[in-house]
């Protein structure tokens, strides 16, 4: 983890030094995700934060499965396959 100090600009921009961008491998027209959480800001490269999420819902999926199978995977269900 790195910790630095970037100045704001009249316009509310920062820059992000150049060792950072090259260790995440940002490059210009990269888009980023912005997250406030009170206080604090993170930034993060659109397309981790993409396969991050992804990643974050596989439980979810799982999850649901698990239970749909067993709320609807009786005998009594085959009858709508039917209808």
């Amino acid at each position: 983890m790195s910790i630095r100090t970037v100045k704001v600009s009249d316009k509310g921009q920062i820059a992000i030094p150049a060792d950072v961008r090259a260790s995440i491998g940002l490059e210009k027209g990269d888009e980023l995700v912005l997250l406030q959480d009170g206080g604090r800001i993170m930034l993060q490269k659109t397309q981790s934060m993409t396969a991050r999420m992804r990643g974050e819902f596989d439980y979810m999926v799982k999850n649901s499965e698990r239970v749909f199978s067993k709320l609807w995977g009786g005998k009594k269900d085959d009858a709508w396959d039917n209808a």
